[in-house]
């Protein structure tokens, strides 16, 4: 009984961590942006820039997820705290995805870079890595999760895991994103963000209920 428990809880532990990464991450939401700005280049840029902006996305995300910990620990942040934080952060994007907003205001550029990017041929940095696939919500989802998996190499290797299946997601969906584009359609698009969006909602409230249940009923009880 005591091992199907464990088998259990990894394997929540595997989809809980996989599923907030992708729905934070969202891909699909990033496709027809994507489109967009490779809109007049060739197949073999758009991949390349695919290949480029996904490659740095992943060595930021990885590096937040390597070191955010120790940051926290080096300020004096508590989990808590971070919970009740990061809670807040992932409502305001899942509203956004719900309300199939074009672009969150924790994820997009200003006119103007928008308008530099669409006479740029490498869009592969800014936006694509920075701040489309890594933005702040993912990186606060990663610290979250590192933070919680602190000194169990199991939960952490599942999330170093889950992070790498993401990232070759977005490698494939943006390699193939014009067709995936088509396919959907805009309605489509805004169907499954409003889909991730109410999921990713009910993720934030549990980490702003754990967060707040932290910091105020478990130090009542310990006082």
């Amino acid at each position: 009984a005591k091992k199907d428990w464990e088998m259990e809880n990894l394997v929540n532990t595997i989809a809980v961590t996989f599923l907030a990464l992708f729905f934070t991450i969202d891909v699909i939401g990033v496709t027809p942006i994507f489109v967009s700005l490779t809109g007049n280049t060739s197949i073999e840029h758009r991949k390349r820039m695919a290949g480029k902006g996904v490659l740095i996305a992943a060595l930021i995300l990885f590096f937040f997820a390597i070191s955010g910990a120790s940051v926290l620990n080096i300020l004096g942040i508590k989990l808590a705290a971070f919970r009740i934080a990061g809670g807040i952060l992932l409502l305001l994007l899942s509203i956004d995805m719900v309300l199939a907003k074009p672009s969150s205001p924790m994820r997009s550029e200003t006119q103007e870079e928008y308008e530099e990017n669409l006479n740029r041929y490498d869009i592969s940095v800014f936006p694509l890595a920075i701040p489309l696939l890594s933005g702040p919500a993912a990186i606060t989802m990663l610290i979250l999760f590192m933070k919680q998996a602190e000194g169990n190499l199991i939960h952490q290797l599942i999330i170093f895991a889950a992070l790498a299946a993401n990232m070759l997601i977005c490698w494939i969906v943006l390699r193939f994103s014009v067709s995936i584009s088509n396919f959907l359609g805009k309605t489509g698009i805004n169907v499954l963000n409003r889909i991730f969006g109410i999921l990713l909602t009910a993720l934030a409230c549990e980490f702003f209920i754990d967060g707040i249940s932290e910091a105020f009923f478990n130090n009542q009880l310990i006082h």
